[in-house]
């Protein structure tokens, strides 16, 4: 066997969550507050902000294109050594997700540029039923190593809303 028909290792999960919640407006808020706590938790204060936004987003969209009256959405932490995962679940697996611009007057239509903007990976996993969304967070080796290719966006952890403020790294 050759080194690029060898078999990829997925990582050991550290630290997961995993919580199914009702399609609601009321679900995101509690999603969003309760993966900045856990990733505080876990020890990465400094992705508590990023990693709720990145929450708020994946959820929103699962509440406005995936839901299904009497289905749950799931959403998914988990932590590796080098990797924070957020992966939110949804009943409708022919909607996928897709990046579109938006015009400076519409109220929707910038979520996933967001998630692209801040996570360092991100896609669609089909499901038998339904898919999941993911998005991916570097976490750092050392103390002088970047996190990522995120600039210049940076979610405010001090907030509870979707808030993004425009720093260097």
């Amino acid at each position: 066997m050759t080194a690029a028909e060898q078999i990829s290792v997925p990582e050991p999960v550290l630290r997961e969550d995993r919580l199914n919640f009702t399609p609601t407006a009321r679900s995101v808020i509690f999603a969003r507050r309760r993966t900045a706590r856990l990733v505080r938790e876990w020890g990465y204060p400094g992705l508590a902000g990023d990693a709720a936004l990145l929450v708020s987003e994946l959820a929103t969209n699962a509440l406005l294109h995936g839901a299904i009256r009497g289905r749950l959405f799931r959403v998914h932490l988990t932590l590796s050594a080098t990797t924070f995962r957020i992966a939110v679940s949804d009943p409708r697996g022919e909607r996928l997700p897709g990046r579109r611009e938006a015009s400076g007057d519409e109220c929707y239509g910038r979520g996933l540029l967001i998630v692209a903007r801040l996570a360092d990976r991100w896609g669609v996993e089909p499901r038998t039923v339904g898919k999941t969304v993911f998005a991916e967070l570097a976490l750092r080796q050392g103390p002088d190593m970047p996190m990522g290719p995120r600039e210049g966006l940076r979610a405010d952890p001090s907030r509870t809303g979707t808030e993004v403020t425009a720093t260097p790294r």
